[in-house]
């Protein structure tokens, strides 16, 4: 079995890859969203079983009628990270939707919790993150909150179907805006070879779980992000960073209940109630 190290390793060389085909795909942005992929472009599964990508794709997607049997997320991290790690932001060759700065990336701590609460226009959602689990992820979107880079952007996506999420994250409102940077995945898919074809199978998010959005492979995380407010299936490619308030469920909940436009080709679409973060903070 490869070594943790040899895993970020590889995912790291795949992000750099990755990273440089589409700076040289004439600086296309796409959009990030999440769906099921019925021609498998983004992951590639057994015949029948039904893929929920998260993904910025000119692709069509649509969504799916029937689900395969998810699996049962895992509780930790496969290795227990040291107390600090280095963590690698890479530039993505696309502008940011909003001037922010990388993240510094040295010493970041791996212990502890901190707590980010965002205040919308629908009510407070509250953000516990959890950096044993995902430091990176964590780092950065810390990061991004305190240059404010979260403050005055909509939640642009819901999907009541399937997936029960909303996604957050852009401040253009469009699905397809990022930092300007890219960065590794953390948990749940420390647990697997980047390259492994179980990222096919898929694992149950439970209510509550906060998740980055990504590109539809490991490695190409932003600044979007999706909260789960009930039980859903993905591939386990999607990193898991910390848990939602019980208010924050409630002020979720509330907008799920008015549905979403259907405008999205992937499945969900707008919230019929709009809900903005007006200010996102890191509690002191």
């Amino acid at each position: 079995m490869p070594s943790n190290e040899q895993r970020r390793q590889t995912a790291k060389r795949k992000l750099e890859r990755q990273l440089e085909r589409r700076a040289e795909q004439n600086r296309k942005r796409k959009q990030m969203t999440i769906g099921a992929s019925v021609f498998g472009v983004v992951l590639v599964v057994a015949a029948g079983a039904v893929v929920y990508n998260l993904t910025k794709s000119d692709d069509t997607a649509d969504t799916a009628t029937t689900a395969q049997e998810a699996g049962v997320m895992p509780t930790a991290r496969s290795e227990a990270l040291p107390a600090t790690v280095d963590c690698t932001y890479t530039p993505d060759g696309q502008p940011a939707a909003k001037p922010v700065t990388a993240p510094n990336g040295a010493g970041v701590s791996a212990e502890g919790t901190v707590t980010v609460n965002l205040d919308t226009t629908q009510g407070p959602i509250g953000l516990n993150l959890d950096r044993a689990e995902s430091p990176c992820t964590v780092n950065s979107l810390v990061s991004l909150t305190e240059q404010g880079y979260y403050n005055d952007t909509p939640c642009h996506r819901l999907s009541t179907t399937g997936l029960k999420i909303l996604q957050c994250g852009d401040p253009t409102g469009q699905g397809n805006g990022g930092p300007g940077y890219g960065f590794e995945n953390e948990f749940p898919t420390d647990q697997y070879n980047p390259d492994d074809p179980n990222l096919g199978e898929t694992v149950t998010y439970p209510r509550g779980t906060i998740a980055m959005a990504n590109t539809g492979a490991p490695g190409t995380n932003g600044s979007q992000f999706f909260l789960v407010y009930d039980d859903s299936p993905l591939p386990p490619m999607y990193t898991v960073f910390g848990t939602i308030s019980d208010e924050g469920l409630a002020t979720i909940e509330k907008v799920a209940a008015a549905g979403d436009d259907g405008s999205m080709s992937a499945g969900g679409g707008k919230p019929n109630t709009p809900i903005q973060i007006t200010t996102a903070s890191v509690a002191a």
